[in-house]
């Protein structure tokens, strides 16, 4: 399993992305890369849908089709409420399937 963290320069909610998965690589076993999207023409290419968009094998599960493409910071929804990253445990059940 590939997993990509794509990211704005100036967003901080990718680092804490990042440490959430880095804690998930030893258990699941992927490889983990970093992008920095650095245009609105890139975003658009990548299916960039905020920082951090979190591609599994490509796919970025987190989004519903349609999304639309956002060069800003992203928002996902925890159970906590609305957050810059998921939750160690949502990333694990997204990856998991």
């Amino acid at each position: 399993m590939e997993v990509e963290v794509l990211y704005l320069e100036g967003c901080p909610h990718w680092r804490t992305a990042a440490d959430r998965l880095v804690a998930l690589q030893a258990e699941m076993g992927f490889e983990l890369r970093y992008r920095l999207v650095a245009t609105p023409e890139e975003a658009e290419m990548l299916g960039f849908r905020g920082s951090p968009t979190i591609q599994i094998d490509g796919v970025d599960r987190f989004s519903p089709d349609g999304a639309p493409i956002g060069f800003t910071c992203r928002v996902y929804q925890t159970p906590e409420g609305p957050a810059g990253s998921p939750t160690v445990e949502q990333l694990r059940t997204v990856m998991s399937r």
